[in-house]
């Protein structure tokens, strides 16, 4: 018996049923999404606040096809009560009436329904995800005052359930789990600070006495001073910090944009650049919807248009896809329109992302022992903005420590940089790299959490500045 009959408040999948029965234009795409996340945070050693909470957004895309083209409009809500949900499906028709046709139009993508999934009730989490996690913090808490240290920081897991429905018989239904924690260190009067952190889907893998072990580790670093210049220099990047630089490097594949002459990834004198070598190393960068522990929707979700996604695209099926390839650029973010622009295999966006260097093996610890001279060693990087499109050039800060190396050896550390560099140009000076890892982007961790990507060490990596935050 549905909700409906019974009393209850409808389930998502019944909203996205009761949106699609009101529409009256010529299309109609209804995006229902139930989200359910539990959090602990702490400060000096102490837990402060945990709490659950729930929330459901609705999203309908109305289509109205014209004399010269399909217009389309979009409404996004929160909490939508049954007795509003025509109020929302009739303000997204008025919107794609008053519409100029769409650039990215194209048919809906067909379906045939999900009767094995469709209809189940959206997931949840509750703070017993936690139930391992807690304790093990407890004891890093105890440790940390004995030590004379103090841990700040946060675990959040978060499990959204996506509905997409269409008047084109689309019913599909996608579960993302996802969590993190992030730990501060800080030692010294606070004169010392440090980061750890680790992306998640259950804590089930998350090793508390492993990441504290680690704060303590690089506090030690922190304790010997050492003046160091602004200028170039061989540097290990962390997987973490690998990670924030090639999302943004994703992020910026568009095709549509690289087809107009706005970005990296054009070519002088028109369309694109795929198809150029980026690097002599075979590096590979790449996503997957089946990747593991990196899991993601196995199908377009947009709930918006934009260059690298488009709402006539829902539904759309998506596979592993290079976008660099032995180190050789080899697709851009696509939509259908776009595709039909540039020429290109349709590429649409994967909600993921991973790097390699095929062959390569080992930890950040050994590409630091490898570092012959004097080089540095990163922690994270953060408030990224970019400087240039047209060679990627992104501005931002060194954070929580940069430390020296010499001969292999940590020695100590030096103050934050403000650091100037272009991801598709790194890809180019990698002298090394250790083995595949997940991690947890430090920069876009609240965006995108699911990245696996090996420690880099770089030629002259480019510290411009001192950083005022130092």
């Amino acid at each position: 018996m549905s909700a409906a009959g019974t009393g209850a408040a409808p389930t998502p999948h019944e909203l996205v049923e009761r949106a699609l029965a009101m529409s009256t234009t010529d299309g109609c795409v209804v995006v229902a999404e139930e989200t359910a996340s539990t959090n602990l945070r702490w400060a000096q050693n102490t837990l402060t606040t945990n709490g659950e909470m729930r929330g459901r957004s609705l999203t309908v895309i109305a289509t109205v096809d014209g004399a010269t083209g399909t217009s389309s409009g979009v409404l996004t809500r929160s909490n939508v009560p049954v007795e509003q949900i025509e109020a929302v499906v009739r303000a997204a028709e008025a919107a794609a009436k008053a519409a100029e046709p769409a650039e990215d139009a194209r048919d809906l993508v067909a379906g045939d329904g999900d009767a094995g999934q469709w209809p189940l009730e959206p997931a949840v989490t509750t703070s017993s995800v936690f139930a391992s996690f807690a304790p093990a913090l407890g004891a890093a808490f105890e440790r940390a005052r004995s030590g004379g240290r103090e841990l700040f920081g946060f675990a959040e897991h978060d499990v959204s359930t996506s509905y997409l429905g269409s008047s084109a018989g689309l019913r599909l239904r996608h579960v993302q789990p996802s969590g993190r924690v992030e730990i501060t260190g800080k030692s010294h009067a606070r004169t010392r600070s440090t980061f750890v952190g680790q992306a998640t889907t259950d804590f089930t893998d998350v090793d508390v006495d492993a990441l504290d072990t680690e704060v303590v580790r690089r506090l030690g670093w922190a304790a010997r001073s050492i003046d160091v210049e602004p200028g170039r220099y061989d540097t290990v990047l962390p997987p973490t910090a690998v990670a924030d630089l090639m999302i943004y490097l994703y992020w910026s594949a568009s095709a549509r944009e690289a087809h107009d002459g706005r970005t990296v990834f054009s070519r002088p004198g028109g369309g694109t650049r795929v198809g150029d070598r980026l690097g002599q190393l075979p590096v590979r960068l790449w996503s997957d919807p089946g990747a593991a522990g990196l899991g993601c929707a196995p199908f377009v979700l947009a709930t918006a248009s934009g260059p690298a996604s488009s709402v006539f695209d829902n539904g759309l099926p998506l596979s592993p896809t290079n976008w660099v390839a032995d180190g050789t650029l080899s697709a851009l973010l696509q939509t259908r329109a776009s595709a039909e622009l540039t020429s290109l295999p349709l590429t649409p966006a994967v909600d993921n992302l991973l790097l390699e260097v095929p062959g390569s093996t080992g930890s950040t610890d050994d590409l630091v022992a490898a570092t012959r001279g004097r080089g540095l060693l990163l922690t994270c990087l953060w408030y990224i903005r970019e400087v240039d499109p047209q060679t990627l050039l992104l501005t931002g800060l060194t954070r929580d420590g940069v430390h020296v190396v010499d001969d292999g050896e940590v020695i100590g550390t030096a103050t934050n940089f403000r650091f100037n560099e272009s991801p598709v140009d790194l890809l180019g000076r990698i002298l090394a790299a250790s083995g595949t890892q997940r991690c947890l982007p430090r920069e876009w961790g609240d965006y995108f959490t699911r990245a696996s990507m090996p420690a880099l060490r770089v030629e002259g990596f480019n510290m411009s500045t001192v950083s005022p935050a130092s």
